[in-house]
């Protein structure tokens, strides 16, 4: 089910390993329940040649939600630093397989980067396969020059989600777990209320993933036809903090449905505002 648009085997990467066009990337990003540090997994150990993208350094520091999408110029520099330039194939993985890499891959695009793909299965593929590992001290690249451009229709923002489910001109599907959506367990955040936006939809994103890689299409669109979502109307993407999110709207590109936006601020943003919310399942039509 792979495109080779929006995802490589590791076949396709251990055969380009060395290819001076290609560049690897660690966008590994852990919720608390995981237990995981990002940071100390990439030190230890990585795909060889990979850099580190982490999305709680390469963010907007004037923002007090979490990893909100930086400015160009800011966004330019951080990966230009890490050796990533213009006209390069961008691989990402991360740890779980298929969790953050996605987030990591719409923020690249949405930075005008057009060659960005996941690596199918991430890095737990990667090692169940004995591919090469390397460990010890991160290899160091040259900087180079990226011009980054944001696409700014591919973020939405707290008014566009009001509009949106005000005026019934895109649906809004939340990839957050259903007992954190019907109000029913408390938000891991400090200030953040329980419930969701009124008028949204659920598809917590385990329901289309399946050993760290995406479900099959058929699979994928079962899903959202059962959590309520016409896939012939505009769509909108969003979860806690804009991370899960991602997976939502890579699983509609592999299917040739495509989301208007994502909702960078998620959960996060709307759940700590004064912004009305409810509580209990969705509710539909």
């Amino acid at each position: 089910m792979a495109s080779d648009t929006v995802f490589v085997s590791t076949d396709w990467l251990a055969e380009r390993l060395d290819a001076p066009d290609i560049v690897v990337v660690d966008g590994s990003w852990y919720l608390p329940v995981h237990a995981r540090d990002p940071h100390a997994d990439y030190a230890e150990r990585r795909i060889p040649g990979a850099v580190r993208f982490d999305i709680d350094a390469v963010k907007d520091t004037g923002s007090d939600l979490p990893h909100m999408l930086p400015r160009p110029e800011a966004f330019a520099a951080a990966v230009g630093a890490m050796g990533i330039g213009d006209g390069m194939r961008i691989v990402v993985y991360d740890g779980l397989g298929l969790f953050s890499a996605p987030r990591v891959r719409w923020t690249f695009r949405t930075f005008g980067a057009k060659d960005v793909v996941i690596l199918e299965g991430g890095f737990p593929k990667w090692q169940a396969e004995n591919r090469p590992i390397e460990l010890g001290p991160p290899r160091s690249r040259a900087a180079r020059s990226f011009t980054a451009r944001l696409d700014h229709s591919a973020v939405a923002d707290a008014g566009d989600i009001a509009r949106a489910l005000t005026e019934g001109t895109a649906q809004v599907v939340d990839a957050r777990p259903g007992d954190r959506f019907r109000g029913e367990a408390p938000e891991p955040r400090a200030g953040v209320r329980s419930g969701h936006m009124p008028g949204s939809l659920n598809l917590p994103f385990p329901a289309i993933v399946e050993n760290g890689q995406l479900r099959s299409p058929e699979a994928i669109a079962a899903a959202f036809a059962e959590a309520g979502v016409d896939l012939d109307r505009p769509l909108i993407t969003s979860c806690g903090s804009g991370v899960s999110a991602a997976i939502l709207s890579t699983a509609l590109e592999t299917i040739g449905k495509p989301a208007r936006a994502l909702y960078d601020g998620s959960w996060a943003e709307w759940g700590a505002s004064d912004r009305p919310i409810a509580t209990g399942p969705a509710k539909r039509g």
